[in-house]
């Protein structure tokens, strides 16, 4: 039965999925520095993203696909501990740190989580990760880092308290990426998404008073912002990374999703008219390139969660 899905090429249209998750993300952070410096919190900015987020996804899966939203009683602590320690918690300690340090800094030490996965994979998973993934692990994280400017970031003396939200951030990413991928090798990308959303929006109406940051007046274009970080900047971009995982797989989403600081960089270089230093722009072809390695370089996995879904039901 096991024989159609033998060698199966990875699909090209889950890096096509994160690619676009990773342009809408570039404006996200943005989008939440402009709210922080005028007023709202990140712990304001943080509910209001889940909570709405939660509750359109709700609605359009009973309106779409309410069988999506069934699961097995065992795996409520799953979904559980996937909102709260996966979900919720990236959410906050991204939003925090750009509170704290630049939207840089912050962006490289989460896009450290590239490297946490592959270690993952190769340590605890006990996986055989190919020669071009380990290249573009290597290229994306080095990239990422010189996009940045993390030559001219003196880590050491950013702020502590910013510093060590960063590296959450970095294993809030990492966790939520494989743990999500272990729960879509039995339920849609969307049932997972939804379920994590839903138990992130109920911790943050816990840990922080129940909607309490929507009882505040903001003016329309904080209001534009928020609902741009809801759903164009949270509801989308992961449904679409978790599409991602759901075909290429963890490793591969994440090493992907670093085109983020890119495509920010682009679009403050075409639209705010700021300037591009030469490292930066190497560093940008090498996240590109890691990108284009794991494209050209066809490899197949027979691993990836919507396969062992479909052999779990019996799909030829």
């Amino acid at each position: 039965m096991n024989a159609p899905f033998a060698s199966t090429p990875i699909p090209r249209k889950g890096y096509l999925y994160v690619i676009v998750a990773a342009m809408l993300w570039a404006v996200s952070g943005s989008a939440g520095k402009y709210l922080f410096n005028h007023g709202v919190t990140p712990y304001q900015v943080v509910q209001m993203r889940v909570t709405l987020a939660a509750g359109l996804l709700f609605l359009w899966l009973v309106v779409s696909a309410p069988r999506k939203l069934r699961i097995a009683w065992r795996d409520v602590v799953y979904f559980m501990i996937l909102g709260i320690t996966g979900l919720a918690m990236v959410q906050f300690t991204y939003f925090y740190t750009i509170s704290k340090i630049k939207v840089a800094a912050a962006i490289l030490l989460e896009y450290l989580a590239p490297v946490l996965i592959a270690l993952y994979s190769v340590t605890i998973a006990r996986e055989k990760l190919t020669w071009p993934t380990m290249v573009a692990v290597t290229g994306a994280t080095l990239g990422c880092y010189l996009v940045v400017g993390g030559y001219n970031l003196n880590l050491f003396h950013l702020n502590k308290v910013g510093l060590l939200s960063g590296l959450a951030s970095a294993v809030s990413f990492a966790w939520y990426s494989v743990h999500g991928e272990h729960g879509m090798r039995r339920y849609s990308p969307w049932t997972v998404l939804f379920y994590a959303f839903f138990f992130a929006a109920l911790f943050w109406n816990i840990a922080h008073p129940p909607l309490e940051a929507f009882r505040h007046a903001y003016a329309p274009v904080q209001w534009a912002w928020i609902l741009y970080i809801a759903v164009l900047g949270t509801l989308v971009p992961f449904g679409l990374y978790f599409h991602g995982i759901n075909l290429i797989r963890s490793t591969r989403a994440s090493i992907t999703a670093t085109l983020e600081p890119i495509l920010a960089g682009f679009v403050s270089y075409f639209f705010l008219g700021e300037t591009l230093e030469r490292l930066q722009i190497i560093g940008g072809f090498l996240v590109i390139g890691a990108v284009i390695l794991l494209q050209v370089r066809r490899e197949f996995d027979d691993a990836t969660p919507e396969l062992l879904r479909a052999r779990q039901h019996g799909v030829s």
